[in-house]
């Protein structure tokens, strides 16, 4: 499997984007030295932009792992904004409690279990839904919380191109064929509903945002 970004530009990108400080740097090499799966940085600087312009009071992130995401999402919204997360990892759920009572947060919400079911429970409307979890589950999650989010409203699905396999059948791993199958009609499905605006774009693993226009009929 190979990037989906040529590595010079890739490097060239990360290189150019200003460095993070803090407790958010000290994520970042925890991660890279624990092989704990975050946002791409080039992901996360165009998940800032979007951030600022759309100022989301409300989010639902579906995947924790360590609490990069939220607390990210948190200091770029300078706290000014409800959280919700979902993890099933007590490993990944450990080190994200610690993550975030670190941060002094008390705005983001962690919903312990696994998110087929703890996302049936949620209540409210969100103004963004990030996803970031089991990538054969992308479409039952997106169905499930579609409804909670405002029109007007933004969903950003991450990883989306997984590893080039979903654009070339030439890279798709025996073992990940399900998933990749699961993933193209995710995809097919963002791009093909009338009440969604939707781009691709092949940055980090790929990402796809998708803007609520209407309400689902």
């Amino acid at each position: 499997m190979s990037n989906i970004v040529n590595d010079v530009v890739e490097d060239y990108i990360r290189g150019t984007l200003a460095e993070n400080t803090g407790q958010i740097k000290e994520m970042e090499k925890y991660a890279k030295e624990n092989s704990v799966p975050i946002i791409h940085k080039e992901v996360s600087e165009l998940l800032r932009v979007i951030l600022n312009i759309h100022k989301p009071k409300r989010i639902l992130e579906i995947g924790c792992a360590i609490g990069y995401s939220s607390i990210f999402f948190s200091s770029v919204l300078n706290n000014d904004v409800e959280i919700i997360t979902t993890e099933r990892n007590p490993v990944m759920l450990e080190q994200a409690e610690k993550n975030i009572e670190k941060a002094g947060l008390n705005n983001i919400k962690i919903l312990v279990g696994d998110a087929q079911e703890t996302l049936k429970n949620v209540e409210g409307n969100f103004d963004m839904i990030f996803i970031d979890a089991a990538k054969g589950q992308y479409k039952m999650f997106f169905d499930t919380v579609i409804d909670k989010l405002n029109v007007n409203g933004i969903v950003v699905s991450d990883n989306i191109l997984y590893k080039g396999m979903i654009a070339d059948d030439g890279l798709v791993v025996r073992r990940k064929r399900t998933i990749v199958k699961r993933m193209r009609d995710y995809l097919d499905y963002l791009c093909q509903a009338e009440y969604l605006d939707t781009s691709i774009i092949p940055i980090g693993d790929g990402v796809a945002i998708s803007y609520k226009n209407g309400d689902r009929k």
